[in-house]
């Protein structure tokens, strides 16, 4: 069975045409519900010339971070424009343009070739951006929170469930020790991290040889860049098209000298964090089947260790 998703409390059509009318003093055309999102329920639609997209949610915290995204943004890497955040349907809205084009896990293995360098160039976009100044948590602190069983955080309570399962136990504790063993290599860097690329949040041409567009930055902060080619080669197993890349030879030797140094091992490290955390959240959402798959993920990275 598939969980159910907050993106699934949807209004009907006509309230969400009604509210476009009295938001714009105009009536939207061509009002389609868009697909993908997990927390949002979006549409897309078209005021006059401009093309357009709703998106409402229960929390405005991610609307707030795609428009100080904005600030991130360039020809190399777009950031839609948000034009408008407040409050409907007794939630949260916000209308940003519209970007169009493929998502990049639609890519297929065969256009490999147009895709590699496209996501190279996100890649090392993304680390040229310059430090704003944002706080955030020192990048060890981030790390190891995201492993931990947090009473604030829509998870709680998942550790409890990962404990009634031996082998699940097993794995998780294998891959908390091996994480904290090698967290010195990690540096407390000042460096734009996405770090939710791969869940229908970039588009790509139809070519796949540019990116048209990177959102949803809900869960960006600023550390080690390195976490976004992890965060790609953990979930390249998951996604063919991504793991036909091979982006790990195809990143390294783009980094810079002091981005290379214990490269391996902080890769490792992102890899098995990735994995560890999203323990808690298939746990939380009761998926076994995305559960036991990210268990035999953990398992394998434990017992290759870092790449050489």
């Amino acid at each position: 069975m598939t969980p159910s998703r907050p993106s699934d409390n949807r209004p009907s059509y006509v309230e969400v045409v009604e509210f476009l009318c009295a938001h714009h003093g105009a009536e939207p055309t061509d009002l389609e519900l868009l697909e993908g999102g997990f927390w949002s329920a979006a549409y897309g639609y078209r005021l006059a010339d401009d093309e357009l997209v709703l998106r409402l949610n229960d929390e405005p915290d991610g609307f707030r971070e795609d428009e100080r995204a904005m600030g991130y943004g360039s020809p190399a890497l777009p950031v839609p424009e948000v034009l408008a955040i407040g409050q409907g349907f007794g939630r949260w809205f916000a209308i940003s343009r519209r970007h169009r084009g493929r998502f990049l896990e639609e890519v297929g293995p065969d256009e490999a070739n147009a895709l590699g360098p496209t996501v190279v160039n996100l890649l090392a976009e993304l680390r040229a951006v310059p430090d704003i100044g944002v706080d955030a948590q020192p990048w060890g602190d981030w790390i190891l929170a995201g492993i931990a069983d947090r009473p604030d955080h829509r998870t709680s309570g998942w550790r409890t469930r990962i404990a009634a399962d031996p082998a699940a136990e097993r794995t998780f504790r294998s891959a908390d020790r091996r994480i904290r063993s090698l967290s010195d290599a990690c540096p407390d860097r000042r460096q734009l991290v996405h770090s939710d690329l791969l869940h229908y949040n970039v588009l790509v041409t139809p070519a796949a040889d540019a990116v048209t567009a990177v959102f949803s930055w809900k869960c960006a902060t600023w550390g080690d860049a390195v976490y976004d080619l992890a965060w790609c080669t953990f979930w390249g197993r998951w996604h063919e098209g991504i793991g036909a890349l091979d982006l790990w030879e195809l990143v390294v030797p783009t980094l810079s000298m002091s981005d290379s140094v214990d490269v391996a091992v902080r890769h490792h490290v992102y890899e098995l964090q990735i994995g560890a955390s999203h323990l808690g959240w298939f746990a939380t959402l009761g998926d076994e089947e995305n559960l036991g798959w990210t268990l035999r993920q953990l398992d394998e990275l434990l017992e290759r260790g870092p790449r050489r």
